[in-house]
């Protein structure tokens, strides 16, 4: 997380620094009607430079995973420049419209306009003319963005829908770019401030075509053909095996992909359940059925269908060496422990003398069968296997984990399962005296 909030921040920060030696004299500013101009130019440059990095990330870059902590956190970074760019876009809206207001209520009087000088640069002749056009489309855009953004952090509004609508940011992102080249102060261009708005603008613009033309992910794509479908009807969960055909590269366990069953709903993000064997090419997902496609995943997907694969992403691959670790799955969050485990017991079956770990999962619902496979896969593994299910055994907290491990103090801690639960066990530990910061691992896995 805090690599996340240094980027947010840090970019917001770099361009205000760039924006005040390009306007050195703001402070001094000899009326509100002066303020109001530099305040429209500073929150439209930090408006649409948040939506321009936003939109590169759209692209599930690889290059900034491994700093931010995988495709989980660039998300997070992804949502908080959306909430950053309809904060600054709001701002820059009310700085061009409230004076007009207080005009109208008396409140304030009409500036007086003096001669405008006369502009001999034919580029800024070319885009005072376009001035009109940029500022009515670029109002419009504003409207819809801000609807969009807005839908996009309801939680109810349903997965199949965001999928649907937020493409449409990307069109209202090039109106955007339109506006700005248009209506930023054209001496910015020949400035760092300028320089670095022109990079970001470029960058934006090609990400929002790609995602246009739907070519996100393209070259981490692969085809895989379903060979087996189990279901666990007391947790509610699908367990998919399938074969991959050649494109897929490989992944770790507690990585997770983006699986494409159906063109109509789109991709959705599942946690890899096995472990990678380029001698059998198996890929094995478990979903459960938390809404209306995945629950509709057991009567829609069937034996030889081919389903589209785009991954591997996510660091959440246990990386470290402490002597004991600790994982926590809350309910479905089991899936990338499960990797693990058989990752372990294939890949390094002899752990004499290596790590010490133990599991624990939470569930509130019972499924012998299931639980069976997973006390065999965490002794195939030497993993000590702690199930709690929720009306029988009461909830998972801090003081129980501690209890069963006393040496928890010599631990990292892997989380996966609802994000409530893992801040309530981080604040737990962190009364304890555990650094939560460099030794709670945490995946996200919210794409929204």
């Amino acid at each position: 997380m805090r690599n996340i909030k240094l980027a947010l921040w840090g970019a917001l920060v770099l361009l205000s620094l760039l924006w005040l030696a390009a306007e050195p004299g703001v402070f001094q500013s000899e009326n509100v009607f002066a303020l109001r101009a530099a305040m429209i130019q500073y929150s439209g440059v930090l408006a649409i430079g948040a939506m321009s990095i936003a939109m590169v990330l759209a692209l599930r870059p690889g290059w900034p995973e491994t700093w931010l902590g995988g495709l989980d956190k660039m998300y997070r970074l992804h949502k908080w420049l959306g909430i950053s760019a309809l904060v600054l876009s709001v701002a820059h809206w009310l700085w061009f419209e409230a004076p007009r207001w207080a005009i109208d209520l008396g409140l304030i009087a009409r500036p007086e306009r003096g001669a405008r000088p006369e502009i001999e640069n034919p580029v800024q002749q070319f885009l005072i003319g376009l001035r009109d056009p940029a500022e009515g489309l670029g109002e419009w855009a504003f409207y819809i963005s801000i609807v969009l953004i807005v839908l996009a952090l309801i939680p109810r509004f349903s997965y199949w829908w965001f999928f649907k609508t937020h493409r449409i940011l990307a069109v209202t992102y090039l109106v955007l770019v339109f506006h700005a080249v248009v209506l930023a102060q054209f001496s910015y261009w020949t400035q760092p401030v300028g320089i670095v708005l022109a990079v970001l603008l470029i960058s934006g613009t090609v990400a929002a075509v790609i995602v246009l033309l739907r070519r996100v992910g393209i070259s981490r794509q692969a085809m895989g053909n379903v060979i087996s479908l189990t279901k666990y009807p007391g947790v509610r969960a699908l367990e998919i095996d399938m074969k991959m055909e050649p494109g897929w590269q490989g992944h770790l366990p507690g990585q997770f992909a983006f699986v494409t069953s159906d063109k109509g709903e789109g991709a959705h993000p599942f946690t890899i359940a096995s472990a990678w064997s380029p001698a059998d090419s198996h890929v094995t997902f478990i979903t459960k059925a938390l809404g209306d496609y995945t629950s509709r995943l057991p009567d829609t997907l069937s034996v030889g269908q081919q389903v589209k694969v785009e991954g591997p992403y996510g660091r959440f691959t246990f990386d470290d060496d402490c002597p004991r670790q600790i994982w926590i799955g809350g309910g479905i969050g089991i899936t990338p422990f499960i990797a693990r485990m058989k990752y372990l017991a294939e890949v390094v079956p002899d752990r004499r003398g290596q790590q010490a770990i133990d599991l624990f999962h939470s569930s509130a619902e019972l499924d012998e069968d299931a639980f069976a496979r997973l006390s065999a896969d965490a002794a195939a593994a030497n993993v000590r296997l702690h199930i709690l299910v929720d009306a029988r055994d009461g909830l998972l907290t801090g003081k129980r984990i501690r209890a069963e491990v006393p040496e928890w103090r010599e631990a990292s801690f892997w989380f996966c399962g609802p994000t409530g639960f893992a801040d309530a066990l981080k604040r737990d530990f962190a009364g304890e005296g555990l650094d939560v910061k460099k030794h709670f691992n945490q995946e996200l896995f919210s794409m929204r």
